[in-house]
């Protein structure tokens, strides 16, 4: 199913697709994430035990992340000092 339908007038433009947003939309939230921290991918992946391969993947949404990613996520969202403190042991 298509969300954003590609623009006619514009040869490089494309389609996407409800899941592509949705992806998008994930990867932001990573993004966004990494920017108030104040940290780089390298120092978000190592801080709470994603491989760095894979948060770039969900940063530039080629893939979504599997759900327990995505829960683990929200708690890194709610409380990223507890998570670091407890990942790092």
């Amino acid at each position: 199913m298509i969300a954003i339908p590609a623009d006619p007038n514009d040869p490089e433009d494309f389609p996407v697709s409800v899941a592509g947003l949705k992806r998008a939309h994930m990867g932001r939230r990573f993004r966004v994430l990494r920017h108030r921290l104040g940290v780089t991918q390298e120092q978000f992946a190592t801080t709470y035990g994603i491989p760095l391969h894979s948060l770039r993947q969900y940063e530039i949404a080629r893939y979504m992340p599997p759900p327990a990613t995505r829960a683990y996520l929200k708690v890194i969202e709610a409380e990223p000092d507890v998570v670091a403190r407890a990942v790092a042991g």
